[in-house]
């Protein structure tokens, strides 16, 4: 069987969190990390198959021609049902790339319309009357208004995203989604007569996000966070198209020693940071002196540890003092700075004999997969909604990845995540 449902994440840890739902349900979740090398085995292809890559941030043109080759291989592989997946906080700016991506899919596979939901109730994502809120929150009111890259100025996705795009931009709002499928489906046809190729969809529960799975099913494409797609193995299902899952994991067990790599500045991350430096020997990177000095001192001390002690090598920050690197070195070397530090550091720990990683933020986790040479993830269970544990093999050794994006988990979620594991 091929492709039952293709996806393509603009970061790693984006990719992650959507294979972790997915692989909710039972069936075999394969994620591919950046483009498939050609001629890549395709007697190895999962009903699900997710492509990640890592063009949040890139220059519009890149991004799209690297979704674009994603798509390609996607459809080559049987796939015909296609996912675009981005931030459940619309991390973007008012040039791109969520919306040029989409209209570049679009036009590759010929249909005049998509969808944009990106809320995740369960982890306090959620948009009404095209209001994208975290927690409480509109989202220019949330932390996510300093994010160092795509700072959120606006909670609005109907204005965020019409400067990204060439077609109508509508809404679909929660009154619709409330009154179930059959609303919502005549909702997309009346805008699509109407010219609007664009409609920002609310959902404020689970419940809403069923209704649009549904509704949406027979879309080419659809884009959105990552819980959007948690309904779907079921109404494939039932349409036929996927057989009985198998509900369980075969992953290998893991052991060997263990570190936490911090790049995320978000403000859950430096919760988690703060609580797990309680219990771990820390090492805090900065990117002035990473800059002017190299990563000599931050490998003589991961050298000094014990391997299977835990440990902690981070460059978390409060906004200030991001901003003040960002001031000195640009917003872009501030960035790379840290993330090739991170990577080479990963490096020196495996080197070291550690087969446990748990790392925070989209661009670290880009950056540390790449440095590892790991092209294919297999998935686990979740520590928290949205960030299950991944397996690879690098060198020939197991070894385990969790993939953190910035704002998920909980506080003590570094410390809970060694413990799921080593409960296995």
């Amino acid at each position: 069987m091929g492709i039952v449902f293709g996806a393509i994440a603009d970061d790693f840890t984006g990719a992650t969190d959507l294979a972790g739902l997915l692989a909710r349900s039972g069936y075999p979740v394969s994620l591919r990390i950046g483009l498939p090398r050609e001629g890549e085995d395709s007697g190895e292809i999962s009903p699900f198959e997710i492509i990640a890559l890592k063009c949040r941030t890139n220059p519009v043109d890149a991004a799209v021609s690297e979704t674009r080759q994603a798509l390609a291989w996607l459809r080559g592989q049987g796939g015909e049902r296609i996912y675009w997946k981005y931030c459940s906080t619309f991390d973007s700016t008012p040039n791109g790339n969520i919306g040029p991506v989409a209209e570049a899919l679009m036009a590759d596979l010929g249909t005049d319309q998509t969808i944009y939901c990106p809320a995740f109730p369960e982890n306090g994502r959620s948009i009404f009357m095209g209001h994208l809120f975290v927690g409480e929150q509109p989202l220019d009111e949330s932390p996510m208004k300093d994010h160092p890259l795509t700072p959120m100025r606006d909670s609005s996705l109907v204005r965020l995203l019409s400067p990204q795009v060439r077609g109508k931009v509508g809404l679909a709002n929660r009154l619709v989604v409330a009154r179930g499928v059959e609303a919502l489906t005549a909702r997309l046809a009346d805008l699509r007569h109407q010219g609007v190729a664009h409609v920002v969809v609310d959902a404020v529960a689970d419940e809403d996000l069923a209704v649009i799975a549904e509704a949406t099913l027979h879309l080419p494409l659809i884009t959105g966070g990552s819980a959007l797609a948690m309904p779907l193995p079921r109404f494939l299902a039932a349409a036929g198209l996927l057989a009985a899952a198998s509900g369980g994991f075969s992953l290998p067990r893991v052991t060997g020693g263990q570190i936490v790599l911090s790049g995320s500045c978000s403000a859950m991350t430096r919760k988690q940071v703060a609580s797990y430096s309680q219990a771990a020997a820390c090492f805090r990177l900065d990117p002035l002196r990473l800059a002017s000095e190299g990563i000599a001192e931050a490998s003589a001390w991961l050298k000094a540890q014990a391997p299977d002690a835990p440990k902690l090598i981070y460059a978390t920050a409060e906004p200030e003092d991001v901003r003040r690197a960002q001031e000195v070195l640009g917003i872009q070397q501030a960035g790379e700075v840290v993330e090739q530090a991170l990577a080479a550091l990963a490096r020196q720990a495996f080197d070291l004999g550690t087969r446990r990683f748990v790392v925070a933020g989209g661009e670290t986790s880009g950056a540390v997969t790449s440095a590892f040479g790991v092209n294919r993830l297999s998935v686990g269970r979740e520590i928290a909604p949205g960030v299950p544990w991944t397996f690879a093999s690098i060198e020939g050794q197991p070894v385990a990845l969790a993939l953190k994006s910035g704002n998920f988990g909980g506080e003590t979620f570094f410390g809970d995540a060694f413990r799921q594991l080593e409960g296995a």
